[in-house]
């Protein structure tokens, strides 16, 4: 067992009796009292994030897990479908569980799927950057040349995002997968 010392970002634990990924984690000794860590965890299973304190030195749970490379085949509107590079399984998960992921996704995309001991998908993790096409985007307003002046595209994939004045439809854009904003023309 590891104890709190151990607590790193992004480490998957096994708290209260579900999985959560570690947010963010601090140390804290408040003057002459015994010394805590305040940990914010993301269940995975709700997707809710919690705040809970408790003391440091106390062991906790770590998930040991394993990834494998994988190929996003298709969405048939109920689950997402992915391809195991290795051995060639298909894996479908629930489009609920995966929603905001495929907002970064076309067909044929790499993924990265994170699994648990018993070979079940806890994760679907997308490139941190990707360059998608805008299909549509919002008229600009003459004038509205200031550099932080944004408006609305949608991309190639359905996601709508902010993107700056001078982006028009036809565009390649260079997205940040973990805030969802626009980073660059691609």
């Amino acid at each position: 067992m590891a104890t709190t010392s151990d607590l790193r970002k992004g480490m998957l634990i096994r708290y209260n009796g579900s999985i959560h990924r570690v947010v963010e984690y601090q140390h804290i000794a408040p003057g002459n009292w015994r010394a805590m860590v305040r940990m914010k965890l993301k269940n995975f299973e709700n997707g809710k994030v919690i705040e809970d304190r408790v003391r440091a030195g106390d062991e906790i749970d770590v998930v040991q897990t394993e990834t494998r490379t994988a190929q996003y085949l298709y969405n048939d509107g109920t689950s997402a479908h992915f391809m195991d590079t290795e051995n060639f399984d298909q894996i479908e998960l629930p489009t609920e569980r995966v929603e905001e992921q495929l907002n970064w996704l076309r067909e044929n995309d790499t993924v990265t799927l994170l699994l648990q001991d018993n070979g079940g998908v806890l994760d679907v993790e997308v490139p941190t950057f990707v360059t998608l096409k805008v299909i549509q985007a919002d008229a600009s307003v003459r004038g509205d040349t200031a550099g932080n002046v944004l408006k609305n595209v949608t991309l190639e994939t359905g996601a709508v995002l902010k993107a700056p004045a001078f982006i028009k439809e036809g565009d390649s854009v260079k997205i940040d997968t973990r805030t969802g904003e626009y980073v660059e023309r691609g």
